[in-house]
Formats: structure tokens, sequence, C-alpha cells
């Protein structure tokens, strides 16, 4: 599917974006450890979402819709049912990474896999430390490639180094740890987004953080909570971006997590120079609030080192801020975006290209001159639910009409960002 997109006159609206994804995720995941019930109030219900729930009832999980809400029912880890048939991840590498974790000392035969795009997406990072663990975990391309058998195995406690700081390989090695013999520790060069640590703090576990290594002893029991979901910030950050690179703008994006160690976009825009404003929600285990955001003027910065695993996912969309920001804006430490869903440093770089940015392809990111006027053009998503909805930001900011080429990836996390996208802009 191919979406076509004029240039907005004026951007204007109050905005409810879908339930966090990664919270969502995690609280499906981590309630189905324990043995009961849970209701997840605003869960994302993505097609990523969506895969983390099949895979759940693969293993005997009960998971049912009402209204709102996701209904958990789960026999506990020690109860899952030997999947049939293999678990199918879609297109959601968090659900293949964590389900990793899960499988890994479940005492479970099961097989995963996902879709052509995440077949290809490297597992090592993950299946790597898991072995060292003691898990039996077996693949295509060395180990390396879904589909990936996992078979029963004893896990022992030990000492993880992780080279790239990555919330998703911690949160895989933090379930293992549960169900391994011994304590776990996990070493990582820089803070990644502790939903998690949060999540599992309040399920009971005892977890020993230190900034960016944690431990965690096996054998703990989990009990089930229930979770409210905020709005996913990365979400949010496309409509932050909107508003304060649109000349004639003024948004407002309610109950947002703003979780610090997940939404540094935040603390990257406002050096930027954007008008974005907070209106803190004090209840909740994870802080959200509302965010408001106007036309802004902005100036260029450095993104890199310790900020990039707090805002990874966010970098196409800052991207296009900073075709609208006065300088050069470089953007560097951001490997990991090669392999996503696409190469996003190379998706984003054509792309912005195609409409005239002033932009250059770096091994680990980009550099970015402006301002820069935008001109409509064909695009490409690559079928990458996040370069689709960048491109759309910039197809708004641009002048003329742009199209943009599998636009239905947005599917992924956000159904409906095109029906919101043509809500608050003006023709």
């Amino acid at each position: 599917m191919a979406s076509a997109i004029n240039s907005a006159s004026a951007v204007r609206g109050r905005i409810q974006v879908p339930g966090d994804k990664s919270i969502t995720h995690r609280s499906l995941l981590l309630n189905a450890l324990a043995r009961g019930g849970a209701r997840v109030r605003g869960a994302g219900l993505g097609g990523d979402c969506r895969s983390s729930i099949a895979c759940l009832q693969g293993l005997g999980v009960s998971v049912l819709r009402d209204g709102d809400q996701l209904v958990i029912d789960s026999p506990g880890v020690d109860g899952f049912d030997e999947p049939a048939s293999p678990l199918d991840c879609g297109n959601s590498g968090t659900t293949m990474r964590l389900l990793l974790g899960l499988l890994a000392g479940c005492g479970r035969f099961a097989v995963v896999v996902g879709d052509d795009s995440l077949s290809a997406r490297p597992m090592g990072r993950v299946a790597g430390p898991l072995r060292r663990m003691g898990a039996r975990i077996f693949g295509r391309g060395g180990g390396e490639l879904a589909p990936l058998a996992v078979l029963p195995a004893s896990l022992s406690g030990t000492q993880i180094d992780v080279p790239v700081a990555s919330a998703q390989v911690k949160s895989a090695l933090l379930i293992a740890g549960l169900n391994a013999d011994g304590v776990t520790r996990i070493r990582q060069p820089a803070r990644s987004r502790d939903h998690t640590e949060i999540m599992l703090a309040a399920m009971g576990a005892g977890l020993e953080i230190d900034g960016a290594e944690l431990a965690i002893e096996g054998g703990q029991r989990l009990e089930t909570i229930d979770v409210d979901v905020p709005g996913d910030f990365s979400s949010a950050a496309f409509w932050l971006v909107l508003g304060a690179s649109h000349p004639d703008a003024s948004l407002e994006i309610a109950n947002v997590g703003i979780n610090p160690t997940r939404a540094g976009t935040l603390s990257v825009l406002k050096r930027m120079g954007a008008k974005i404003a907070i209106d803190p929600n004090p209840a909740g285990a994870e802080p959200s609030g509302t965010l408001a955001v106007d036309s802004s003027s902005l100036s260029a910065t450095e993104i890199g080192g310790a900020e990039i695993p707090i805002l990874i996912d966010e970098i196409p969309v800052l991207a296009v801020a900073a075709t609208q920001a006065e300088g050069t804006t470089r953007i560097r430490d951001a490997g990991e975006l090669r392999v996503k869903e696409t190469d996003r440093i190379s998706a984003t770089v054509s792309n912005l290209a195609a409409m005239g940015a002033r932009i250059e392809e770096l091994p680990d990111g980009m550099v970015i001159e402006g301002p820069t006027p935008l001109s409509g053009a064909r695009l490409d998503s690559h079928g990458d639910h996040r370069v689709a909805m960048a491109m759309a930001v910039a197809a708004s900011i641009a002048g003329g009409e742009s199209r943009i080429d599998d636009a239905a990836a947005v599917n992924i996390s956000y159904p409906g960002f095109f029906d919101e996208l043509g809500r608050v802009c003006a023709a």
C-alpha cells in the first residue's frame, strides 16, 4: 500500500497514542512467568504485541481481550505447554528476544520463527549469552538466525558483559536468570530502558541495580500484577517532531510514558529549542504525563554516546527534525540501526536525500545540514514502521505531494497513525 501525503498548512489537535509497546510486551511475558491472573489496561495492540500474545497462547497461557483491557491467566512457567507448532514472532524482535530468555530455562522444547525481515536479523547477542548460561539454542547461520530451536536445559547464573547496551538483551537475560541456579550478573556499557526492572520489582523479584550493572538471583517466584500502560513515547515522538518542525503547529499528546531511560528524545528536542511543555501524571509505576508542543525555531545538536540506547527508535524522526534545524547535526554511535526491521540509517538518508535534504550517511549514523526546505518525493518505508512514520512527518512539512510505499508497515506499532495524521493536518 502506498500512501499519498500533502503539505499541511497547519497542524492542530489533541492526540492519544497507542499503549506503550515495550511495556505491553513485558506486561504479557512477565505475567506469564507467574501463576494466576492479571489485567493489562491500555495495552498496545499493534502487530508486534499481537505476536507476543499469540506466542504465549501457544504455550498454554490464556490472553483474552475485554474492552480496552487484556486479561491474562497463566499456569506459570512450570505449567507451560510444550508447543505443538512453531511460535511465530511475526516482525517483532522484542517478542523473539524476550521469548528466548523465557524458553531457555522453562524445560520445554520449542521452535521460534519470524517473518522474512525478522529471520534476517541477528539473534546471536541474545542466544550467545544464554548459551553461556547453559541454554541449548540451535538455528541457521551458526545459531544466529531464526528459525531457532530451544531444547530443555538447566541454566546456571554467570556474569555476562553486554557489549552494546540493549534493553531487549538485558531483559532476556534477566528473565532467564529467574530460572537459573545462582546469581546472574549483567554489565552494560550504558543504561538502557528499565521497564523490565520496574515491573520485576513490582512482581516481587529481588534485583541489585548499580548504574548499568544488574544482578538477579535464580529461583525467585513472581506474583502477577495488573498493569496500567501509558501511551507509547516512541509513537509520541513523531507528533513532537511534527509540532516543533512545522511553522504553524500546536499539538497535545495525552498520557505519554516519559520514563527517563526511554524518553531521551525529549532532552534532545529541548536542547534543539523545541517548545515542549510537560504536565506530569503523579499516578502509576511508570512516569507519564501530557505533552504539549508548538512551532519552534530549532538549532542543530550532537547525538551520540550514552544517549543512543534511550532514543534509538526515534533517530529516523530526529533526522527529520535536524533537516529543519539551523546548523550541522551529527548522529553517531547508532550502528544498531542497521540491524532493525531494515537498515534504518540507509533508509532514512536515502529518503530524506530524495526530498532535498543535505544529509550524509556515516557507518554509525548521519550528518545533516539545516535548515533545508523539503520537497515532495516518492519515498519507501522498506517495510519499517518507524521509517514510514518518520517520512510521513517529513512529507507533512515538505512542499507538494509525497507518496510512501509500503505505508501499511505502521500497523506494526500504530495502526491508526495515518487517520490521526489526516485529522490534525489541515490541507
